[in-house]
């Protein structure tokens, strides 16, 4: 199995970015498709994930408004829509894989498939 991440880059505040999340070996039809970020000197936090089974979406508070997930079936893909990004988004964004209860999306452990990341910094 391997994720593989792409699309970070540098950018101003108050610009995008996609990210984008390309599986082999396992499909996101059937997995939790999850994104998570780590910025220098912090833990790892949450962003947002994709359910496997009725496409429910779920984001972390600070990202809540400006981020959006989605999924392409066809191509296997997960991407991240992040729009007005701020300094404090500037991070390594992880994409996962896993299959989690719905009450548990947010926790990193519950992820069993995991991409190389990709790194995201936002300038003032």
């Amino acid at each position: 199995v391997q994720l593989q991440a792409s699309g970070g880059g540098l950018v101003q505040a108050g610009g995008s970015l996609r990210l984008s999340c390309v599986a082999s070996g396992l499909t996101f039809r059937s997995y939790t498709a999850g994104w998570f970020r780590q910025a220098p000197g912090k833990e790892r936090e949450f962003v947002a994930s994709f359910a496997w089974h009725g496409g429910t979406t779920f984001y972390g508070d600070s990202v809540q408004g400006r981020f959006a997930i989605s999924r392409d079936n066809a191509k296997n893909t997960v991407n991240l829509q992040m729009n007005s990004l701020k300094v404090e988004d500037t991070a390594v964004y992880y994409c996962a894989a896993g299959r989690p209860i719905q009450s548990a999306t947010r926790q990193a452990h519950m992820y069993t498939h995991w991409g190389q990341g990709t790194l995201v910094t936002v300038s003032s």
